[in-house]
């Protein structure tokens, strides 16, 4: 249990994949460490799997742009926008049914994989993750914690050339961040494939044992 957040066992880990090769990803790898001692730590919690690699998300339609616009006036959807709404109301839903966050992503181009950056365009909503109030935007999604897994080509780490080059990890923060998920872990196998595969192999393990250590007390 990680002090100050939460005083009773999570009932529900919701992990996200934003790859789709399967068995072959080196993410994932390191994610089934991650969840095997978080299993045996929590056996009465629920490991929710959603693979936005591979789910059908819905697009965003005009009506459901409009829909947010509305909201962030302040103002309540009519029959039309509701109905519009709903497939995005479902994806929230499914996202704030959770107490903790797994997300399994590798780097795309410096960043996240566009799937992952649908899914978030998608819950990344006002009135339900966040809200305007007089002192400025307050996150509502408050109380939980998440764990980063990324797989990274090349090593963007502090100590990296290339640190500047890393928009992935920034980005999560801060939009998880922004959305009250402050408690957020990372955990980053790097570099995976410009130094060559006995360092691979060698960052990937000690990947996957930072993963075990952090799943020993994430509850």
């Amino acid at each position: 249990m990680h002090k100050g957040l939460r005083r009773y066992a999570m009932k529900k880990l919701l992990h996200i994949i934003a790859t789709p090769r399967g068995e072959d990803s080196r993410t994932l790898k390191v994610s089934r460490d991650f969840l095997e001692v978080f299993s045996r730590k929590n056996p009465d919690c629920k490991i929710d799997e959603l693979n936005v690699a591979t789910a059908n998300l819905p697009g965003l339609s005009v009506k459901m742009i409009y829909g947010k616009y509305v909201l962030l006036g302040g103002k309540e959807l009519s029959d039309k926008l509701k109905e519009a709404w709903n497939p995005i109301e479902r994806c929230i839903e499914r996202f704030l049914s959770a107490e903790g966050y797994l997300i399994s992503t590798p780097m795309w181009n410096f960043g996240v994989p566009y799937p992952l950056k649908q899914y978030i365009d998608l819950i990344v909503q006002p009135k339900y993750l966040f809200r305007y109030t007089d002192k400025g935007v307050e996150g509502l999604v408050k109380n939980r914690r998440m764990a980063v897994i990324t797989s990274r080509g090349g090593d963007y780490s502090p100590e990296s050339p290339y640190h500047t080059y890393d928009f992935q990890e920034p980005y999560l923060r801060a939009i998880f961040g922004f959305v009250g998920i402050t408690d957020i872990t990372f955990i980053n196998a790097q570099p995976m494939d410009a130094m060559g595969p006995d360092l691979q192999s060698k960052k990937i393990e000690e990947a996957r044992v930072s993963a075990r250590k952090i799943a020993e007390s994430f509850a």
